[in-house]
């Protein structure tokens, strides 16, 4: 499996929408767990790094750094 390039503040696309119909997200931190926070609601979810990449869709925005 490829890795897929994310890094902190990317805007990303999971496969499953959030129940509030959202489909992006925002990464907020980043190690062995991977913070997510919904941009319709504000809600954050922290998910390991495996199951993150596995649930990953596509990288929508990348950070400005």
């Amino acid at each position: 499996m490829v890795d897929k390039d994310f890094e902190l503040n990317d805007v990303v696309q999971m496969k499953k929408p959030h129940p509030c119909g959202e489909n992006r997200w925002k990464i907020i931190r980043m190690g062995m767990d991977i913070r997510i926070k919904c941009l319709g609601c504000d809600h954050s979810v922290m998910i390991p790094r495996r199951e993150f990449t596995k649930k990953l869709k596509k990288i929508i925005e990348k950070s400005s750094n």
